[in-house]
């Protein structure tokens, strides 16, 4: 029963996605997604019992206090006593659950009385609003009131595993002995289909990617920001329904104000375990992103207002997925942000497919093998700008400040030459460098690319894939 509704759910997606953006890339959309359910195999295991207990004892010293703050209205119980529950199984001790209720009835109220009764739970706190003020603003209430270390962010009908806090705690630790005190930490998640009883769309993330976020809050669940910086921001009203979004934005903001732009994944800590089930059902964006399509809107305003927060001159539009952005630079992009370094796009095989481009530390190829009008999967990663190890030297712009090691590693004068692109608006002119007087194999190319790309880092700038630069190669 739960696969026929997931089914139906995707078909209505497809049917959307045609609405949208027309015959070409529906198909490929709804080809890529047959392809991707073909091969997915995800299954949640909970932590033993064992396991848990070990953790108990383990974080029995660490004195780090959770503030979990959830905003509730109209809860249904079934999803109000599991996400209490959830919270109640942590088999890390030292958190407080802060329950702010904007519902008319006293249902949520009737349901946590029981459950204080019943438990003697003295962590668990609830206030019912007198007023709604808007997911932000009863938010913010439930901030307030909280009194830990750190302060998460949980959905009223989604739920923890039980050792989310125990992860968070342990991050917190290993970067103190660093040297450091994270600002926000995230972790990965899944979906929890409801109507089913089955967990899907595991959504494994990636470390601290400045552009990616300036792509899409990929960070989204499970959340938590050190409490003086999150009582110093706060949530904005005004971007109710990306609210979360927001928040990251100006954290990110708050943090590069004060450290250079290479060290801010030491403050952005990503914890790489599934520590949050995102609950599907029909009122939820997790299973209808139609059911919220003013926080689509209000994203990409909090974008632009942190684009224009930075002092760039851009514009910021949807793209062709629902809540995922793209930001054109005014003029070039390394004018607007002098901390890029490089830019590069994407190689194309004659079966346009991606051959080259993107270049993880260890040298392989990020999306190789991806055809030329898929999007990467759910997570649309492989059309979005984001911040790599290297990009192909092919298909590349130096900055004026890199040029000197170009010539370096290369042995050639740094020229240009114009390319040109197709992209939503049609056809652009783009600038890389020549590196026609390069002979190289295949593996050659790579090794310059890799060496230019660890030199860039080395000096602090960023190295920037964007997939809309495309060339097109006879062989890789």
């Amino acid at each position: 029963m739960g696969k026929g509704i997931c089914s139906i759910n995707n078909l209505k997606k497809t049917v959307r996605y045609l609405k949208k953006n027309g015959i070409s890339h529906a198909y490929y959309a709804a080809k890529e997604r047959i392809e991707e359910e073909k091969k997915e195999h995800y299954h949640y295991a909970e932590p033993s019992g064992t396991v848990l207990e070990a953790q108990r004892r383990e974080s029995a010293t660490c004195q780090y206090l959770f503030s979990i703050v959830v905003p509730a209205y109209e809860t249904k119980e079934e999803f109000l006593r599991e996400m209490i529950d959830s919270v109640r199984r942590q088999s890390y001790a030292k958190w407080e659950l802060v329950i702010v209720d904007a519902g008319s009835s006293d249902a949520v109220e009737r349901i946590v009385e029981q459950i204080l009764t019943e438990t003697e739970e003295t962590r668990i706190r609830y206030r019912h609003l007198r007023d709604n003020k808007g997911i932000a603003g009863n938010t913010n209430e439930g901030i307030g009131m909280a009194s830990g270390d750190y302060i998460a962010l949980l959905d009223h009908d989604d739920f923890l595993t039980p050792d989310a806090l125990y992860h968070m705690a342990q991050a917190v630790q290993d970067k103190k002995r660093q040297g450091t005190m994270p600002a926000l930490l995230y972790s990965d998640e899944d979906k929890y289909e409801n109507s089913g009883r089955y967990y899907t769309d595991l959504h494994r993330k990636c470390g601290f990617n400045l552009d990616l976020i300036l792509s899409n809050n990929y960070i989204c669940h499970f959340t938590a920001v050190e409490a003086n910086l999150m009582k110093s921001l706060y949530l904005r009203g005004k971007y109710d329904g990306a609210q979360d979004y927001d928040l990251v934005l100006r954290v990110v903001d708050s943090l590069w104000k004060r450290v250079p732009v290479s060290a801010l994944e030491n403050f952005v800590v990503h914890i790489p375990k599934v520590l949050y089930h995102w609950r599907v059902h029909e009122e939820s964006t997790a299973g209808n992103t139609a059911s919220k399509t003013y926080a689509y809107e209000a994203g990409k305003a909090a974008l632009a207002d942190f684009c224009a927060g930075r002092g760039w001159d851009v514009e910021v539009a949807h793209s062709l997925h629902l809540g995922f952005y793209e930001i054109s630079y005014k003029p070039a992009l390394m004018k607007v942000r002098p901390e890029v370094g490089i830019v590069g796009g994407r190689l194309l095989d004659r079966q346009r497919r991606i051959c080259a481009g993107a270049y993880r530390e260890d040298g392989a190829c990020m999306y190789e093998g991806l055809h030329k009008e898929y999007s990467g999967g759910r997570t649309h990663r492989a059309v979005l700008k984001q911040d790599v190890s290297a990009v192909d030297i092919r298909c590349m712009q130096v900055g004026s400040a890199l040029r000197p090691v170009f010539e370096e590693i290369t042995g050639l004068p740094y020229r240009e030459k114009t390319i040109r692109c197709k992209n939503r608006s049609g056809e652009a002119e783009q600038q890389i460098a020549d590196v026609s007087g390069l002979c190289c194999d295949e593996a050659g190319y790579r090794k310059l690319s890799m060496e230019l790309g660890r030199a860039a880092r080395q000096m602090g700038y960023l190295v920037l894939w964007d997939p809309a630069i495309t060339c097109e190669m006879n062989k890789c």
